[in-house]
């Protein structure tokens, strides 16, 4: 039971023996730096219930608490505030608990809970992975560890974008200028090279646009009546006819495609448990369109399309089924949804990792899901996300000015590599042994620049910055982790034996750094339930800052006595542990050394 949990009791059977009144709950803060305390009992909110003056209903709360529990030791009250003081026991108990413990702060998944769903990445394949890929898959990927963390089962998925106009652009470029280059002969990258067709179809439609304008058409005629654009629209009409060489050419070069996100996404350290493609699932959803007819969800206008009406929701109307009888997005996703769960049956709720501009498709996806009367459709939850920018300004696929992925992981570990020499903190590496550390650092720092930020704020990404070995980034954590191996290292001492009161006398740096460890199971479980790796990112971040205090302040191989020694490691030991677990769950590594 944690200290709130024991302190909630006491405090309500205080109130109710003391002044006969019902409390329903103790709201309670960090006790202030200047003040005596551990925890702080806030006492305004109990005025509501008690009447008096908030001094005295503090002491006599106090005073009860001292009489009742036997971890509270003493208090003082300033004006509203009842700051609690416990005593080194309820500390050391706690500690001896959890340093054994290597998974302390984790849960386990109950039989019978259901699972969840995590999407995250879904790109399309006529171009390579983005800079704004790399946010998605790093917050879907960390949200799914998080959720796991805290008890959950979770399933990774992704739905790859493979169908439609865009990927017949970058196939009918490749038939008309490319030469039967493939990934080997040019080596490329599969995921680079139809890209590249990507970015010349563009530059031949631009070119094709401005002829047809000088021949004396308009601009809107002219974008339409392009030959390669209209190359492009037949070939689609053909893919989905089944024409026997349009789809071998759409195999092949997805294969490319996916051949190249395999790469960037081991380089990355992301993986999936699933994957759908939206060849097989665009046409999923239309059944659930009748059913809906039947039962009112959707109506059918006079031209034979079908909507949602959910302006009673405060939304609008939305098309479900074109006219012709062809399905929209909507219709997909619902589909996609609905047979996730076929897939998936312990599937209780799902996580769509999706940008901001999506919010309003979710809240209509959601809504359709709910109406069409599925018991899951209350646990859905879009993770919304805000772009990433650079210094040098946005970013367009068609005009090929994206910050490819693969790019910038190389040059993460080119500016960790820099900066390390700078630093020259690599004496004794081997070359093969700096770079696998320049990697580590680098994309250290990459994934704890983004995930430290709240989820829906827009993100202006500085390589450089994201770099220092000084602050609240990736690297100045891992440089801590680092720094403990070292000193577990040299102390060569048995942690595997708890140390009583009667042993140890806890310095007031300890405490504080105990309290510290303390908080890592709640801050899993508050992750969790905000969908927001943030809150690990910046609670590790406190957590070495603690360590680092401590470290400044108290010896720890130089200690008094061989038991100080001993607990002060353990100690240390426990604080790595969390760093890496924490790290862990951002999809960061730590290294033994730095």
């Amino acid at each position: 039971m944690s200290l709130q949990d024991i302190l909630s009791k006491q405090v309500i059977a205080a109130v109710n023996t003391i002044y006969n009144q019902e409390l329903e709950t103790v709201e309670f803060q960090a006790t202030r730096k200047e003040f005596v305390g551990d925890i702080t009992v806030v006492i305004f909110p109990m005025l509501r219930v008690v009447k008096g003056n908030p001094v005295q209903i503090g002491e006599s709360i106090g005073q009860y608490l001292v009489e009742h529990v036997e971890e509270v030791i003493g208090f003082n009250v300033i004006k509203g505030f009842l700051n609690v003081e416990i005593g080194n026991g309820y500390y050391l108990n706690f500690f001896n608990n959890v340093v054994l413990d290597d998974k302390y702060g984790f849960k386990t998944p109950k039989p019978g809970d259901k699972a969840i769903m995590v999407e995250y990445s879904s790109p399309n394949t006529n171009k390579p992975l983005h800079l704004g890929h790399i946010r998605n898959n790093l917050l879907g990927f960390s949200v799914a560890e998080i959720l796991k963390a805290s008890g959950k089962k979770v399933y990774k998925t992704q739905i790859i974008n493979d169908r439609g106009i865009h990927i017949c652009k970058s196939m009918i470029a490749w038939k008309l200028f490319g030469n039967n280059e493939t990934p080997e002969t040019s080596s490329l990258k599969g995921d680079k090279l139809v890209g590249n067709y990507y970015v010349k179809f563009d530059q031949e439609y631009k070119k094709e646009i401005q002829n047809l304008i000088s021949e004396g058409q308009t601009e809107n005629e002219a974008k339409q009546n392009a030959p390669i654009l209209k190359a492009a629209q037949d070939m689609l009409i053909k893919w989905e006819a089944g024409d026997a060489e349009t789809v071998a050419l759409w195999e092949k070069m997805n294969q490319w495609v996916y051949d190249g996100f395999d790469t960037t996404y081991k380089n990355l350290g992301v993986d999936f448990d699933k994957l759908y493609y939206e060849s097989e699932t665009y046409l999923l959803g239309k059944e659930f369109v009748s059913e809906g007819l039947k039962t009112g969800v959707f109506f059918k206008k006079e031209d034979g399309s079908v909507w949602c009406d959910l302006t009673e929701d405060g939304l609008d109307e939305k098309i479900v089924l074109r006219s012709d009888g062809t399905a929209v997005y909507m219709t997909q996703d619902i589909g996609t949804a609905i047979q996730r769960v076929k897939d998936y049956p312990d599937v209780g709720g799902m996580v769509y990792t999706v940008g901001n501009e999506q919010e309003y498709h979710f809240q209509v996806l959601f809504l359709i899901i709910k109406k069409l009367g599925f018991e899951w459709a209350k646990n859905l939850y879009h993770l919304s996300y805000g772009m990433v920018d650079l210094p040098s300004g946005k970013m367009k696929s068609r005009e090929g000015t994206v910050v490819d992925a693969d790019d910038l992981i190389d040059e993460m570990a080119s500016t960790a590599g820099e900066i390390s020499q700078e630093l020259g903190k690599l004496d004794g590496y081997s070359d093969d042994e700096k770079q696998e550390l320049y990697k580590t650092i680098g994309l250290g720092a990459l994934k704890y620049y983004i995930l430290k930020v709240d989820p829906k704020k827009r993100i202006l990404f500085d390589p450089k910055e994201s770099i220092d070995f000084q602050g609240n980034t990736g690297p100045f954590i891992q440089y801590t982790y680092a720094r403990i191996q070292s000193i577990l290292r040299k102390a060569d001492i048995d942690t595997n034996v708890t140390l009583s009161m009667e042993e140890v006398t806890l310095h007031e740096k300890e405490k504080e750094l105990i309290k510290q460890i303390q908080l890592f199971e709640d801050v899993i479980q508050h992750a969790a339930d905000n969908h927001s790796p943030a809150l690990i990112a910046n609670y590790t971040y406190d957590l070495v800052k603690e360590f680092n205090s401590f470290y400044q302040n108290v010896s720890i191989l130089g200690a008094d006595t061989e038991n100080e020694k001993r607990f002060r490691v353990q100690l240390s030991q426990v604080v790595a542990n969390i760093i890496k677990n924490a790290f862990g769950l951002l999809g960061i590594q730590v290294p033994e050394r730095m």
